[in-house]
Formats: C-alpha cells, structure tokens, sequence
C-alpha cells in the first residue's frame, strides 16, 4: 500500500472539484474540508448517473451513442469511484491514528 500524502489527496480533489466546475467555498482563507468532500462525492455520483443513464440509451438504441463512448463513460465513472474510495480509506485511516493516540 503506499502513504499517500493528504495534501496529494486534497489537492487532487480541488483539482477534481475545479474540472467539474464546481465552486470550493472558502472560510477566512481556508478552504472549507466539508464542502470540498460534499461536491467530490457529489461528482462522483453525477459521473456514475450519467453512466448509467449513457448504457441504458445504448442498450436501448439510439443512435448517436457508440459503445465506444460507453465504455469510456462507464470507465471515467469506475476511476473517480475509486479514487473516492481511497480518499475514503485514507480518511478513516487518518482518524484511527488520530484516535490511538496517547493522551
């Protein structure tokens, strides 16, 4: 497994964040962790919907989608579903550690 480093991990969600066109709202010059994880996963969703909704409008016919253009939506939507994943992982790693600490 390797140590990712949170700050990785947040600048790629910005990164992630900006892509989407998403605005991060900032608190006293500090961006705001929470809103910055809500639209991530908010992004996520909206990239596996649209997956979804891309293999439906294919299975069913239409014809202006390819499956091509499926299967890299369907792709898209795995990568940022597990790259949530990890960020997840690392999250509750992070809070373990934060919780055995000594007093």
């Amino acid at each position: 497994m390797s140590d990712m480093n949170i700050n990785q991990v947040l600048a790629q969600m910005r990164a992630m964040s900006l892509q989407a066109g998403g605005s991060v709202q900032e608190t006293g010059g500090h961006t705001d962790f929470s809103a910055l994880l809500q639209q991530s996963i908010a992004s996520v969703n909206d990239t596996q919907q649209s997956a979804g909704k891309m293999a439906e409008a294919f299975e069913a016919g239409a014809a202006n989608i390819s499956l091509a253009d499926v299967m890299v939506t369907a792709q898209k939507a795995s990568v940022s579903f597990q790259a949530m994943l990890q960020v997840r992982n690392k999250l509750v790693e992070a809070y373990q550690d934060v919780m055995n600490m000594p007093m």
